[in-house]
C-alpha cells in the first residue's frame, strides 16, 4: 500500500509543478490564450483533487502503526493544494503591465473593445470560480462522509474488541468450571470407591459372623 502512496506522491509532484508554472504565466497572457490556459489549469487542479482522494484512501489502508507518517505527508500536500488554488484565483484576475498597457492603449476604439472582452472574460472566470468552489464543497462533503465512516468503523472495532474480551472471560470461566468439575468428579469417584469398599467389608464381616454362628450351633448340637 505504501508503494501506491509513493507513486501518487510522484504524480502529485509532477502535476503541481506544471500547475505552478502555468499559474505564473496566466497574468502575462490575455484574451483567448489566457482563457485556454485557465481552463487547462482548472482541469489539472481537478486531477490533483482526485489524486488527493486516492491518497487519502491509501492512507486509510496502511497499518495503524505506520499511518501517522503518511497522514502528516498528506496534510502537507493538502496545504500545498490550498495554496495552489488561492494562487490560481489571484492569477485569473491579474494582468502584467505589458498586457494592461496593451488592453488600455491609445486607440480608444480598440481599448473599449478590449475592455468589453476583459469584462466577459472576468465573468467567465468568476463562473469557473463558482464551479470550483462547488467542487471543493462536494469534496469536503465527501471527505466528511469518509471521516464519519471511519469513526463508525472505529466504533465497530472497539465493540468487537469488547466482545472479544467478554468471550475470553467466558472461556476463562468455562476453563475454571471445567477444572472444578474435574476436581468434583475425582472426589465423587473416591467417595464411591470408599462406599464400595465399606460395603464389601460389611458383607465379609456379616458372612464371618454368620459362619461363626452356624459353626457354634453345629458344634453345640453335636456335643449333645
Amino acid at each position: 500500500m505504501s508503494s501506491d502512496f509513493e507513486a501518487y506522491e510522484q504524480e502529485f509532484g509532477t502535476l503541481t509543478a506544471e500547475i505552478t508554472n502555468k499559474i505564473g504565466r496566466i497574468p502575462k497572457l490575455g484574451g483567448e490564450e489566457k482563457t485556454q490556459l485557465v481552463l487547462n489549469v482548472d482541469k489539472q487542479l481537478e486531477e490533483v483533487r482526485e489524486l488527493m482522494e486516492q491518497m487519502d484512501l491509501e492512507v486509510r489502508e496502511i497499518p495503524i502503526q505506520s499511518r501517522g507518517m503518511y497522514q502528516s505527508r498528506l496534510k502537507s500536500y493538502k496545504g500545498e493544494m490550498e495554496k495552489l488554488e488561492k494562487d490560481f484565483k489571484r492569477s485569473r484576475i491579474a494582468y502584467s503591465d505589458e498586457v494592461r498597457n496593451e488592453l488600455l492603449g491609445e486607440d480608444a476604439g480598440s481599448s473599449e473593445s478590449q475592455l468589453i472582452k476583459l469584462r466577459e472574460e472576468k465573468a467567465h472566470l468568476l463562473d469557473n470560480t463558482e464551479k470550483l468552489e462547488r467542487s471543493s464543497r462536494r469534496l469536503e462533503a465527501g471527505y466528511q462522509i469518509a471521516v464519519e465512516t471511519e469513526q463508525v468503523g472505529q466504533e465497530i472495532l472497539a465493540n468487537l474488541h469488547s466482545d472479544r474480551e467478554k468471550i475470553q472471560r467466558s472461556r476463562d470461566r468455562l476453563r475454571e468450571t471445567d477444572a472444578n468439575l474435574g476436581k468434583s468428579s475425582r472426589i465423587l469417584t473416591g467417595m464411591l470407591r470408599r462406599i464400595i469398599q465399606n460395603r464389601v467389608l460389611v458383607f465379609v464381616l456379616g458372612a464371618t459372623i454368620l459362619l461363626t454362628i452356624i459353626l457354634a450351633i453345629y458344634f453345640n448340637v453335636r456335643g449333645h
